[in-house]
């Protein structure tokens, strides 16, 4: 069986960084999370804004391996990472005092990786 292999430039970088700080920093966070991402699309969370609010306190971080959804209310503030966020969740985060990034910022700010919650 052939190998298929990720055609997105941004997310083969996300990929081999993620590998990387792995390597660098021995936090098995972001291979996992790499490891989530190198799967097929059709794997990929899709989490709408209501469970974020269900399983989440004030000031926690989020992970999301796929798409943020801007189904439900968000009623405390939150730091969601993402792949992707559709309009409405970001607008939801943000009107929280929440925060939206990239997989990418939160590798940079967080290397260790501690105190991340993963939603799928």
């Amino acid at each position: 069986m052939k190998k298929i292999k990720k055609t997105n430039p941004r997310l083969v970088a996300l990929i081999d960084d993620l590998k990387a700080a792995t390597r660098n920093d021995g936090s098995a966070i972001w291979r996992d999370v790499a490891k989530r991402l190198e799967k097929p699309r059709r794997n990929y969370a899709a989490v709408n804004v209501s469970k974020i609010n269900r399983h989440t306190s004030p000031d926690d971080l989020v992970l999301v391996t796929g798409k943020v959804l801007g189904s439900g209310e968000l009623d405390h503030k939150v730091t969601v990472a993402a792949l992707q966020f559709s309009e409405q969740a970001a607008l939801k985060i943000r009107s929280a005092g929440g925060e939206c990034l990239r997989i990418e910022e939160l590798v940079e700010k967080h290397p260790e990786g501690s105190g991340i919650i993963i939603l799928r």
